[in-house]
């Protein structure tokens, strides 16, 4: 049985955008995650811990990320279910769709402390 194989580097124009897209979510997930921290942290300082608002904006918080490692995990998990019955996808593909939940959530939650 004959597996298709992708390459560690693209080949094709589309192949390239698409790797390049990964690299610019990625840096645009690691601005805004460093902004979303450093304003949830001056929430933190301005808030008193007990607050109705902190005590939503901590639930919210912690309910995202354990949503967004959920989708993660499917991703990965459609993954492996794939090469195991030989449908392989390029890392650069698998990669994106991984980091989209993450990516996502640190945006709207960037925009979102902005404006408070």
């Amino acid at each position: 049985m004959q597996h298709a194989q992708f390459p560690l580097v693209p080949a094709t124009p589309a192949a390239m955008m698409d790797v390049w897209k990964l690299g610019v979510m990625m840096t645009e997930l690691w601005t805004s995650s460093f902004s979303t921290i450093a304003m949830r942290h001056n929430l933190w300082q301005t808030q008193p811990p007990t607050s109705a608002r902190m005590i939503k904006e901590n639930q919210r918080m912690v309910s995202e990320k354990i949503e967004a490692g959920m989708e993660t995990g499917l991703v990965w998990q459609k993954a492996m279910l794939g090469m195991m019955f030989g449908q392989t996808t390029p890392w650069w593909v698998t990669s994106r769709r991984s980091m989209q939940p993450y990516h996502r959530r640190s945006s709207a939650n960037s925009r979102r402390l902005s404006r408070k």
